[in-house]
């Protein structure tokens, strides 16, 4: 059937569309990833997100977000650092803020 969604029709029309705008490719599952990442950045819990997404064990969910888990561990130091009056951070120029915290546990 012409013009129906997912067609290779419509589909080829779509991405002449996203690179006219300049936009990139997304699919479903970026769109589950960036909203896992974003619960997990504003404090929802990793058990919730492990049911929302529907995976069996706590691990699988741990292990595909832990950049984000590490990122979250370096900016509280860095929260705990300001309250006590440090002016250091611990993110260096070229870390990113992915490196694990300095002398911290692993998270498991």
């Amino acid at each position: 059937m012409p013009g129906v969604l997912g067609s290779a029709r419509t589909d080829r029309a779509e991405l002449r569309e996203e690179r006219k705008a300049g936009l990139r490719r997304i699919r479903f599952h970026d769109l589950r990833h960036s909203t896992a990442t974003l619960l997990l950045e504003q404090g929802v819990e990793l058990v919730v997100i492990k049911e929302l997404l529907g995976h069996a064990h706590i691990g699988v969910t741990a292990t595909v977000y832990a950049h984000v888990r590490l990122r979250l561990q370096r900016d509280a130091i860095d929260t705990l650092g300001t309250a006590l009056g440090s002016r250091e951070t611990t993110e260096t120029p070229r870390s990113g803020g992915d490196e694990p915290p300095p002398c911290a546990a692993p998270v498991r």
